[in-house]
């Protein structure tokens, strides 16, 4: 599978990683993308807004999907079944947009990974959520993040951490996250780092 490489925003270099928000900004590193926020901020558009409000009813056409919780509070990740919102297209059979607002009292952060260990790239690209602001709000050290990756993140995570995963590179909805997924995200809480 041939893998489509775009400019990096800030230096130029191919990179298949981009902007979650807007999907069109591409960012070889967290760092440039964080170097280049005051500037995209202005252009990008969110091209699904996640909705943090009250679940629709429950329906038998209520879809939903596995994800994996990494709760601040315990010490493994955990599978989850997420509902969520209807799709555009009644007979859409996909998660277009989960209801998360049972792990966040706010809109989380926000990231997409296209590329697992060793950099290969992910047929199933990762959507991470997780509380931007929990560390300044005082949340504990998330004890799931630091229990996979033994201690060693660059940075610590606080508050929860829930990972979906795209039914396809297009990522127009979701499929069924589990166990094979943990190595690709560990080794993104290993890299990552909070600016």
């Amino acid at each position: 599978m041939q893998t489509i490489h775009h400019p990096c925003r800030v230096c130029g270099r191919p990179t298949s990683q981009w902007c979650s928000r807007c999907n069109n900004a591409h960012y070889c590193s967290n760092g440039h993308q964080n170097a280049d926020w005051g500037i995209h901020r202005a252009e990008c558009r969110p091209t699904n807004t996640l909705l943090i409000a009250t679940p629709p009813p429950v329906s038998s056409e209520t879809i939903r999907v596995s994800a994996i919780l990494f709760a601040v509070d315990e010490d493994r990740p955990r599978p989850i079944d997420l509902q969520c919102h209807p799709p555009h297209r009644p007979s859409q059979s996909m998660c277009p947009i989960p209801i998360l607002q049972d792990y966040f009292n706010s809109q989380p952060g926000e990231v997409v990974l296209t590329q697992g260990l060793n950099g290969e790239v992910l047929r199933f690209p990762l959507h991470v959520f997780y509380s931007s602001t929990a560390m300044a709000r005082g949340s504990p050290v998330n004890s799931a993040v630091r229990h996979i990756t033994s201690g060693a993140a660059p940075r610590p995570w606080a508050g929860n951490v829930v990972a979906l995963k795209f039914s396809g590179t297009r990522r127009q909805g979701y499929t069924d996250a589990g166990p094979n997924d943990l190595p690709a995200l560990s080794a993104y809480f290993l890299t990552f780092s909070f600016q």
